[in-house]
């Protein structure tokens, strides 16, 4: 693990200021620029870390999130999970490699194909993928940034599946 305040840490703890900034904004515009940005600290977050297929997978993140801001079509969703699944093959380091990949595919999948509680119910699994690979890696600000996520994004569900028991009654 790199230490407390090695660069590689250092870009994780901007990664970690950034996505909590992302999902502070009730504009989507801002908040899939502030997306962009996260990505791209943890691009060399990840790359000073020596993990290639997490770099891989936050570069897709990366691009999906600007593509996001003009097109959300099933296509474009398609062919995210095609690059990831392509870089992620070539990428292979052993199963470690497979928990970024996985949580970039259900990601995009969760973005692009469904919405409200499934969408958050999918996405709640991608960033309990992050929070382990996070963890195995010695990524403190990702680990950090994963556990809020995943804490907000479950009261999130439990606000969700109570306004949907609320119409069904």
């Amino acid at each position: 693990m790199a230490g407390w305040l090695s660069p590689a840490q250092l870009l994780g703890y901007a990664a970690f200021a950034l996505g909590l900034a992302c999902f502070l904004q009730t504009d989507d515009r801002r908040f899939k620029l502030f997306m962009a940005a996260e990505c791209a600290a943890y691009i060399g977050h990840f790359a000073l870390l020596g993990q290639p297929t997490a770099v891989a997978s936050t570069a897709v993140s990366l691009g999906r999130s600007i593509a996001s801001l003009k097109w959300r079509t099933p296509a474009v969703g398609l062919f995210f999970i095609a690059l990831s699944l392509a870089l992620g093959a070539w990428l292979f380091q052993g199963w470690l490699s497979l928990l970024p990949i996985a949580a970039s595919c259900i990601g995009t999948t969760a973005l692009f194909f469904l919405h409200g509680l499934r969408m958050r119910a999918l996405m709640l699994v991608g960033t309990l993928l992050w929070l382990v690979n996070n963890l195995l890696v010695g990524s403190i600000g990702g680990t950090l940034l994963e556990a809020c996520l995943a804490v907000a994004n479950l009261r999130t569900i439990a606000q969700l599946w109570r306004a949907e028991a609320r119409a069904a009654a």
